[in-house]
């Protein structure tokens, strides 16, 4: 039995080969290699080693980081502002809008700062690799030192915006209706739509190290589907309901209680508790 099976394997070896059984060349066999995705496995050690850097920076250069995201943030509401202001009212007018939404996270994201919703994925891989207190320790200083930045420069930007003369009444009208929208929700709605918000945010960064060169349209989809959906983000939120408190249209109280607090357990809920969570025992079930 032994020898017809040798007899077979040299049989085969000295076939032509067919449509079903081609020979690739070493160079095409490396193209089919770099073809591939990357395995879930590969993505979630890239992320975590991202998040263990995160959480190893000091809290000044986290500061500063987040700092400037919420600075940049800003970009959204002028982006939104502008873009309702300068279209016909009704029709199409919201599905091109939705497309300044995006400005703030683009600028953000490829500058590499801080921005608090990211780290409901990245930084928490590494504490979940390794639930120890002095991780869950870092978790929450990188956690708190983010939130704080991103929320000063979120308000520090809508105080600019309301006070310095930048542009016109038609489009300061726009960033109220803006703000009026988002409070809109009642806590349990701002707390829903915060996760699936959550949910979106770390969906995208799981993405981003498998998209090379479509990094850009995968940041501009799913932040334009938050906008559309008019789910509830912190750090864009603060940045729309601190501008209604300047205005007098809203109170610190309202912004707190009604906005801040329900979307940041939703976001965290929905990038943590439920992405973060769920792709961690992917790879661990692979393991």
């Amino acid at each position: 039995m032994g020898n017809d099976r040798g007899k077979a394997e040299e049989s085969h070896k000295g076939k032509e080969p067919g449509p079903d059984d081609p020979e690739l060349t070493r160079e095409e066999e490396e193209d089919v290699d770099d073809s591939q995705l990357p395995r879930a496995v590969v993505l979630h050690e890239i992320i975590r080693t991202q998040g263990d850097h995160e959480l190893e920076r000091t809290i000044a250069a986290l500061f500063w980081s987040a700092l400037a995201a919420g600075l940049t943030m800003g970009l959204s509401l002028m982006a939104m502002g502008l873009l309702n202001a300068n279209l016909p009212s009704g029709g199409y007018s919201k599905v091109i809008a939705s497309f300044g939404y995006s400005a703030g996270f683009l600028a953000v994201i490829l500058a590499r700062q801080q921005l608090f919703t990211e780290n409901t994925l990245t930084a928490v891989l590494p504490v979940m690799s390794e639930p120890t207190l002095h991780n869950f320790g870092r978790l929450g200083r990188l956690w708190g030192v983010v939130l704080v930045g991103n929320l000063l420069g979120t308000m520090l930007v809508a105080y600019v915006i309301l006070h310095l003369p930048l542009f016109d009444a038609e489009t300061d009208v726009k960033f109220i209706e803006i703000g009026t929208k988002v409070m809109e929700n009642d806590a349990a709605g701002m707390f829903a739509k915060g996760i699936v918000s959550g949910w979106m945010i770390a969906t995208m960064v799981w993405m981003l190290p498998a998209a090379e060169s479509a990094r850009i349209w995968i940041i501009v989809l799913i932040t334009y589907l938050m906008a559309l959906g008019d789910f509830t983000h912190i750090v864009v939120g603060s940045l729309e309901v601190a501008y209604l408190v300047f205005a007098g249209e809203a109170t610190w109280s309202e912004f707190w209680l009604a906005f801040a607090g329900p979307t940041l357990a939703g976001n965290i809920v929905g990038g943590s508790l439920i992405f973060a969570l769920i792709s961690h025992a992917q790879v661990r079930s692979d393991s």
